[in-house]
């Protein structure tokens, strides 16, 4: 068990009742995005509630946000029962206690992965509830303060891909820097003029993807383009070939992972030892599991940076709190949800966000 794992594992949990709700919004990547919140509800609280906390009735409420993509699991979830998760634990318990929980009862979901996003869903509802009940914040809890936040704004740039959205949103937004999730159609003009921004920090070449929308087959001469205009990047997730491995040949402190990150484990199952990571909270499904890689990044200098799942409700605020104590200098892809819809509006947040308050369980908190 980790360090930072053991400072909530401890904590009292006592569930009453479990709600749901859903949310859906067309984004910028030309899909819906469909998620649901679990609402866990817990005892009447001793002292009243501090400003800014979630509350149902006078009774604290945690909650975490199901980014499973596929809209069927959350048509089957929504016509499932409400989930039994009524009892007292320690938030360590209660972990454990999911392990023999079927989240899926009304059918298995679209995808495996999904199991580790609505696990990390139940999971984050009862550690903000926990800390709720107990009168803490997770920065106090772990025992680090917030920092302002650093963000990119990740997006792709159409079909037929264009300069046209990066433009737009450096218009409104000067100094914007941004994660592109390349494609075979990226000439060399269009890389040319994308690398003229100097805006770009990852570029996202989705090789290890499968059997999503967005799987790209590796391509040598695309990554070699990519290598060579864009020379301060990050390179993410590329596929591994017998083409492609040596264009990275002194090149490896530019790779850094994300699809296969679940947890140590797959970390140490790298082709090598990495020197960034991307952070997506809901990959790892349990607490404990991401606490310990982000511990295990921290003895080896590993740069981490936050990952987003176009989070419509309170799992924005979640990843962005974990990036503000862990990883607040990072190329965060955390921005504020604005970001991600089809029209970027004028007055969003702009980077870095101001440090939030997090004066109590789970939650930003902020004054912006």
């Amino acid at each position: 068990m980790s360090d930072l794992f053991d400072a909530v594992a401890d904590l009292p949990l006592s569930i009453e009742s479990a709600e749901r709700t859903r949310r859906e919004r067309d984004t910028s990547s030309g899909f819906l995005r469909v998620t649901t919140t679990f609402h866990l509800t817990g005892s009447e609280p001793e002292e009243p509630e501090t400003a800014g906390s979630a509350s149902h009735g006078g009774k604290h409420v945690g909650r975490g946000e199901d980014v499973s993509y596929d809209t069927a699991d959350h048509d089957a979830l929504a016509d499932a029962p409400s989930f039994d998760f009524a009892g007292e634990y320690t938030f360590a318990e209660f972990s454990a206690y999911l392990d023999d929980v079927d989240l899926f009862p009304t059918k298995p979901p679209e995808r495996e992965t999904a199991r580790h996003y609505r696990r990390w869903a139940v999971e984050s509802a009862a550690l903000d509830l926990a800390l709720r009940q107990n009168d803490l914040s997770l920065a106090s809890a772990v025992g680090r303060d917030p920092e302002s936040l650093r963000f990119v704004v990740s997006t792709r740039l159409g079909d037929p891909p264009t300069t046209d959205r990066l433009e737009a949103i450096l218009d409104t937004y000067p100094g914007t820097e941004f994660k592109l999730d390349p494609t075979p159609e990226w000439e060399s003009g269009l890389i040319d003029a994308v690398a003229a921004t100097d805006a770009v920090r990852i570029l996202d070449l989705k090789g290890l993807y499968e059997g999503t929308e967005v799987d790209a087959e590796p391509d040598p001469t695309l990554y070699e383009r990519l290598l060579d205009a864009f020379s301060d990047a990050v390179f993410e997730d590329p596929a591994f070939t017998d083409e492609t491995r040596p264009l990275f040949d002194g090149a490896e402190g530019r790779v850094s992972w994300d699809y296969p990150i679940t947890g140590v484990e797959s970390v140490e199952a790298l082709p090598f030892e990495p020197e960034w990571l991307n952070v997506k909270p809901s990959r790892f499904g349990t607490v404990e599991s991401l606490f310990e890689t982000i511990e295990w990044a921290e003895a080896r200098d590993i740069d981490l940076y936050g990952g987003g799942q176009f989070e419509l409700g309170v799992g924005r605020d979640h990843i962005q709190l974990l990036a503000s104590l862990f990883y607040p200098d990072g190329p965060n892809d955390v921005a504020p949800g604005g970001y991600n819809d089809p029209d970027v509006a004028a007055g969003l947040p702009r980077s870095p966000l101001d440090a939030p308050r997090n004066e109590l369980g789970f939650g930003w908190d902020s004054a912006r």
